[in-house]
């Protein structure tokens, strides 16, 4: 590349080695674009963002060590120049949100087709902002909908592993009737019809994550 068309350098950060392998192997095919640096979880991409300075980096969300949320949001803290693009398997709306707010561009997911994904490099590096079909469709899907509060997704967490309301109660240092109220709510706002659905609903928007 000349120097009026510089390659954009990224940082590819997923903790599973195929998908860096394929992710870099289909880079590799575009002469405006080259991998720089990759991580295995969140701590390392933010060592990795810090040496290399990568104009784009692509980051998975459920990693070891630090969630890719997280990272997202203590590489903008530090530099609040980055330009990042989520990639992940998950286009729950309530996980859409927290990518955006952390402070992500771009938010993709990994059925990506190869010509997508490189041309949503190139739109974020611009500095135009990028979302897949599904993700945006979630978000809107459930815009104007009443959020669950901090301690209704520690309750619904709590269920999702498998504890009666008693067992919560317990952990949560409260009374059985609060977690009942706490769980009444959760169906309530999340449409559901048993403590299966909700967290099945929960796992699917991003709410909890197993």
């Amino acid at each position: 590349m000349t120097a009026d068309h510089p390659q954009i350098r990224i940082l590819v950060a997923d903790d599973h080695p195929i998908v860096r392998q394929g992710i870099g192997g289909l880079i590799a095919l575009e002469p405006d674009i080259v991998v720089v640096a990759e991580a295995a979880n969140g701590r390392e991409a933010i060592e990795q963002f810090r040496i290399h300075r990568p104009d784009v980096t692509v980051m998975d969300l459920q990693m070891p060590e630090m969630h890719g949320v997280d990272a997202v949001f203590a590489i903008r803290s530090e530099f609040p120049g980055a330009k990042l693009i989520v990639l992940t398997t998950y286009a729950g709306d309530v996980q859409v949100l927290r990518a955006l707010k952390a402070g992500a561009q771009g938010y993709l997911l990994k059925a990506v087709m190869h010509k997508e994904l490189a041309d949503n490099i190139r739109s974020v590096y611009a500095g135009r902002k990028v979302m897949a079909s599904e993700a945006a469709a979630q978000l809107a899907e459930h815009s104007g909908e009443e959020a669950l509060t901090p301690k209704e997704i520690e309750v619904l967490r709590l269920i999702a592993a498998g504890n009666a309301n008693k067992e919560i109660a317990a952990q949560l240092s409260t009374s059985e009737e609060t977690v009942k109220s706490r769980v009444k709510n959760i169906f309530d706002k999340l449409g559901a019809n048993d403590r299966t659905h909700a967290v099945t609903i929960g796992l699917k928007r991003g709410i909890i994550e197993l």
